[in-house]
C-alpha cells in the first residue's frame, strides 16, 4: 500500500506537497524564529544539538535553518561580510608586524 501511495504522489507534485508539507524556516538571517520552534515542538536545546551534529559550535554561526518535511534540519552558515574579512586581514598583518618588531628588539 505504501509503495502505491509513494508511486502516486511521485507523479503529482502539488498533492505531494499537500500531504508532506512545506519546509519550515527555523532560523532566518541569524534570528531564531521562536514561534515556529514552538509550532514544531522543538526546543532551543534540540536545535543546538542538531547544529552541533552538523559542525556548528553555536547557533550564532547559523544564518538559516530549514526543517524539511521529512524531519531533517538543514543549517546554512553565515558568510563573512567584506568588512569583517578586511578587519581580520588587518589584524593578521598587525600580529605579523608585532612579531617582527619583537624579533628586532631581541
Amino acid at each position: 500500500m505504501n509503495y502505491a501511495v509513494i508511486r502516486f504522489l511521485y507523479g503529482h507534485e502539488r498533492l505531494d506537497r499537500l500531504v508532506e508539507g512545506e519546509c519550515e524556516i527555523l532560523i532566518e538571517n541569524g534570528i531564531v524564529q521562536q514561534d515556529r520552534l514552538r509550532g514544531e515542538l522543538i526546543t532551543i536545546i534540540e536545535l543546538e544539538a542538531a547544529a552541533h551534529k552538523q559542525g556548528f559550535a553555536s547557533l550564532d554561526e547559523v544564518d538559516r535553518a530549514l526543517l524539511d518535511p521529512g524531519g531533517t534540519i538543514a543549517f546554512f552558515a553565515k558568510k563573512p561580510t567584506a568588512e569583517s574579512s578586511r578587519h581580520e586581514e588587518i589584524m593578521k598583518r598587525l600580529d605579523q608586524l608585532a612579531a617582527q618588531v619583537a624579533a628586532l628588539r631581541a
